[in-house]
């Protein structure tokens, strides 16, 4: 009894975010230690199901490190990073629009087929969506975004499907470019004015001490990022991270969400419950 009064509790708390993100877009980036586990990832793909059936419109930007480093120690082919982004030379970018587009996004679509859930599976060479040119010369062809074309998701969504996008970029030259799912999640979304974001990770979000899990910072203002830079709160990897939190607010995102992907059903806890799950960043002071 307890348990269906739970449940019963936790969708009254729901009925007023629901309302509020109804016929809104929500962008959620995908990857890592999140996709790890059948589990994990059916949970994971319930919950977009439930934000679908509920008129949410979802986005859904995957990675997949983990899957493409697989296939190429399969392959022979050594996996090597420089600041912590994989180096990618042409043929390994042929590997991760292989992996990325094919073998994962086709999953994903799959999954969510089954749970009854209208998805598409697409990559940013669709429609031309992600226009890229290189980052570095010492990255190879990882690609820094020039231009987000939204033709092709907009359509998608005005049809009633979920889009599950790959983070496979191009070129005008013919090169294929492999794009950082956090980069290309807060790019997509500023360019749609997504009503929120979610960068879902392995950590529960922005530690004031990254030692003490109970000391989360819940809400934190972009003003207030370049401080919490300098006194060492934001370091190391999350820095690029937040940088795509705060290029997206500035683009017209209302909400960005960091939490831990690897909780099941953070996605809910996350946008349905009055607690939230991981760290939200907003704009203004």
């Amino acid at each position: 009894m307890i348990g269906k009064e739970a449940q019963a509790e936790f969708l009254l708390e729901a009925m007023p975010y629901i309302e509020k993100y109804q016929n809104k877009i929500l962008v959620i980036k995908y990857g890592g230690n999140a996709m790890l586990g059948d589990e994990l990832k059916w949970s994971v793909m319930r919950d977009l199901t439930i934000l679908q059936f509920v008129g949410i419109k979802v986005v859904l930007i995957h990675g997949g490190g983990p899957e493409i480093s697989q296939t190429l120690k399969r392959m022979g082919i050594e996996s090597r990073f420089v600041n912590g982004l994989r180096y990618t030379d042409s043929e390994t970018a042929e590997v991760v629009r292989m992996v990325l587009a094919g073998k994962v996004n086709k999953e994903l679509v799959h999954m969510l087929g089954s749970l009854g859930a209208k998805s598409l599976g697409i990559c940013g060479i669709d429609g031309n969506m992600l226009l890229c040119e290189k980052e570095s010369e010492e990255l190879g062809f990882v690609g820094k975004i020039k231009r987000v074309n939204t033709e092709l998701i907009e359509n998608a969504l005005n049809a009633g499907y979920l889009p599950v996008i790959s983070t496979v970029g191009y070129d005008d030259d013919g090169n294929i470019y492999n794009v950082n799912a956090d980069t290309a999640a807060s790019a997509v979304a500023g360019a749609l004015q997504a009503e929120s974001l979610i960068l879902m990770t392995d950590i529960r979000g922005l530690l004031r001490n990254k030692d003490a899990e109970d000391s989360l910072i819940k809400k934190v203002y972009v003003s207030d990022i370049p401080s919490l830079i300098k006194d060492g709160v934001i370091s190391g990897g999350m820095i690029p991270k937040v940088q795509c939190c705060k290029d997206a607010i500035r683009n017209g995102v209302n909400r960005v969400f960091i939490h831990d992907g690897r909780v099941k059903h953070s996605i809910l806890l996350e946008l349905l419950s009055d607690e939230g799950l991981g760290t939200m960043f907003v704009k203004g002071d």
